[in-house]
């Protein structure tokens, strides 16, 4: 399944289910819910979406550095990132929040 974030101030955003379901999880959204495939987010919900986001973005990495000094202290391998960062694929979500918030639209999905 994808989901497709749409609004009328910004270009269509789609995204992978897991990934998807991240972003919304992270801004507050649920997903695993009957109905929970389709949404709304009104202009006034979108800097705490953004600070959301963000506030996620830094635990992340982090937590990524954390786990990389513990490994240097104890002269092992850091761990390999794999796949792309959270920062990677919630920069074009955020930038959508933004451009909707500033033109007052909103930003749904599912419909």
């Amino acid at each position: 399944m994808l989901y497709k974030f749409k609004s009328k101030a910004a270009a269509d955003l789609i995204m992978l289910q897991p990934n998807g379901q991240r972003v919304l999880a992270i801004i507050g959204k649920e997903t695993g819910v009957p109905g929970g495939d389709k949404g709304i987010l009104l202009p006034q919900d979108m800097p705490t979406a953004v600070s959301a986001l963000e506030a996620a973005i830094v635990e992340e990495e982090a937590q990524q550095k954390a786990a990389k000094e513990a490994a240097l202290n104890q002269g092992k391998t850091p761990p390999r990132v794999e796949g792309i960062s959270l920062r990677q694929r919630a920069l074009p979500m955020i930038d959508m929040l933004r451009r909707c918030e500033k033109a007052g639209e909103s930003i749904v999905w599912g419909v």
